[in-house]
């Protein structure tokens, strides 16, 4: 039997396994599931054992578990691959806004429904499926394997680094493939060869020791809400470039090939207005729409409050005046600098009569570009091509997977993203879904390249 005809003839347990792992509520940042994350990377353990992976085992860190497991016996002169994906899920709230419970997964319409069933539980079983039936058919691999799934990505990682850099050596590869990430479409694959990174921070601005009169005190002393906006203000002009002194010096411009790579996957603009009910697009001028998307960083206001919030008038002048803003960063920028020229400028802007304070908030990540001539890329494109009968989009996303820099930083590799959920499939909201079809093309996939890797 060869491993296409395996996997043919083991499709629907393989979906059932799907919907097993999906039941599982693996919300990683909730204490109330912390546990269920612990289920979930058990689930794993075994998965990897039945396929026939060895030296499997969770492995603790200081908040969610790890899952390491290997296959090392491709021979001499053969390069080591691992894989990487996630168990753990976002929230699944408001649940009122599912057409079913998303721990109750079910499959309509050629589709797995439930929360994770995108992201990343479909996407990450599927090389351990490509790698069982390769085993089971040849009783071996073509390369060398290890996979290396986690259990917090989607509260971003934050306690990888410090076991990245105390396991690595046994996390050490030729080559990464990140199970977590999209491809275009059902018959159109891509290539994600940009990641943007992520800091986030809280202004406040205070005035008096508490709310005043407005009628007894304006015009005696400076309101906060009038102070966060003059400084808010300042940070982005109407231009859309951001006006933070030093902002952009590290950022890699993109090239003529850049450009052109982009504007070669289709974009209908007034689609896209219409889509979101905007009156126009908006962003830095001297880019397209989608380079300021991908390419270019962002800096966005997320939150403002202050003041009375209730129906009617309170005649108050408020005590303080708070923002949460977020910046997606580019390639080589470095969310500890960002953070420094956004405090140095706040604090810098403070208008008088006022004070001022920055706090930086969890949620951080470094940018990730995927250098030109990259051979693992090289490779996935060449098993796309071969798989779709078409050649790849060159693609970059303005998401975050914090571990692509954390490996990189600590083993060298840049990381492929080999991965076919579809950024359609309402990932991080409510009724998620994967589809089956791309589920069983990745299986295929992923053999194809661990083949055309061992040559």
């Amino acid at each position: 039997m060869t491993w296409s005809t395996y996997l043919d003839t083991n499709q629907a347990r393989f979906v059932d396994e799907l919907l097993e792992f999906v039941r599982i509520p693996s919300v990683s940042a909730s204490e109330a599931h912390v546990a269920d994350v612990v289920a979930a990377g058990d689930w794993v353990v075994a998965r990897l054992q039945a396929a026939g992976v060895e030296n499997v085992r969770m492995m603790p860190t200081a908040g969610h578990p790890v899952v390491y497991g290997d296959w090392l016996h491709a021979g001499a002169g053969k390069p080591t691959v691992l894989i990487y994906g996630h168990f753990d899920v976002q929230p699944a709230e408001p649940f009122d806004l599912w057409q079913t419970p998303p721990f109750e997964p079910e499959v309509r319409d050629g589709k797995v429904w439930g929360r994770g069933a995108s992201d990343d539980k479909g996407g990450m079983l599927i090389p351990i499926l490509s790698v069982e039936a390769l085993l089971k058919t040849t009783g071996r691999l073509p390369v060398n394997v290890k996979f290396f799934f986690e259990g917090q990505e989607e509260i971003g990682s934050p306690h990888l680094p410090p076991f990245i850099a105390a396991n690595g050596a046994l996390l050490k590869a030729d080559m990464i493939f990140s199970a977590d990430g999209s491809q275009w479409g059902e018959d159109q694959p891509n290539l994600i060869t940009g990641l943007k990174g992520l800091v986030a921070a809280e202004i406040t601005v205070t005035g008096a020791k508490g709310d005043q009169h407005s009628g007894q005190q304006g015009g005696g002393i400076a309101n906060p809400i009038h102070g966060l906006s003059h400084l808010i203000a300042s940070m982005k002009g109407l231009d859309g470039k951001i006006s933070v002194a030093g902002f952009y010096d590290d950022v890699v411009d993109l090239t003529v090939e850049d450009r052109a790579a982009i504007a070669r996957v289709p974009f209908d603009e007034a689609a896209y207005i219409a889509d979101l009910g905007v009156p126009d697009v908006f962003g830095e001028a001297g880019y397209s729409t989608r380079e300021r998307l991908w390419a270019r960083p962002t800096f966005e206001l997320n939150g403002i409050w202050g003041g009375w919030q209730g129906n009617g008038i309170k005649t108050v002048l408020p005590a303080q005046a708070f923002a949460k803003i977020t910046c997606r960063l580019v390639a080589n920028q470095k969310p500890d600098a960002i953070f420094a020229l956004l405090k140095s400028h706040i604090e810098a802007h403070c208008p008088p009569g006022l004070r001022v304070s920055v706090e930086r908030l969890a949620g951080s990540a470094d940018p990730f570009l995927v250098p030109a001539g990259h051979n693992a890329s090289a490779a996935a494109g060449e098993v796309l091509t071969e798989v779709y009968g078409k050649t790849p989009y060159i693609t970059r996303t303005g998401g975050s997977i914090p571990v692509m820099t954390m490996l990189l930083n600590e083993l060298g590799i840049h990381a492929t993203v080999f991965a076919f959920g579809m950024n359609d499939e309402n990932l991080h909201a409510p009724n998620e879904f994967f589809r089956l079809s791309n589920f069983r093309t990745g299986q295929t996939a992923y053999a194809k390249l661990l083949e055309r890797l061992g040559r």
